[in-house]
C-alpha cells in the first residue's frame, strides 16, 4: 500500500484493497464503493470522497497493486476522464 501520510487517504487505499479482496479475482469496483465504505454518515456526503478515491487508486497503481480501467481495459491513470473501475493488477 502506498503511504500518502494522511489518515483518510490511507483508509481509502485500505478500503479499495479490502473490497477487491472480498470479490472474485477478476472483479472490479467502482470508486463510489470505496467512498461509501469510508464515509461515516448516512447522507450523500460520500460524494466528496470521489476525487480522493481516484487519487488513492492512482497511488495503488504506482505500487502495482491495482489497475484503473475503462470499458474493461487498463488506462493511464493520469489521463482518464469519466467513469472508471478499479481491479487487481494483472
Amino acid at each position: 500500500m502506498a503511504d500518502s501520510g494522511r489518515p483518510t487517504d490511507q483508509r481509502l487505499e485500505r478500503a479499495i484493497l479490502e473490497l477487491l479482496e472480498r470479490r472474485g479475482p477478476d472483479a472490479s469496483i467502482c470508486p463510489s464503493d470505496a467512498a461509501r465504505a469510508v464515509y461515516e454518515g448516512d447522507d450523500d456526503g460520500w460524494r466528496a470522497l470521489m476525487e480522493p478515491v481516484r487519487r488513492a487508486a492512482r497511488r495503488l497503481v504506482t505500487t502495482g497493486e491495482v489497475e484503473i480501467t475503462q470499458a474493461g481495459r487498463p488506462v493511464e491513470p493520469t489521463k482518464t476522464r469519466g467513469p472508471i473501475r478499479i481491479r487487481r493488477a494483472r
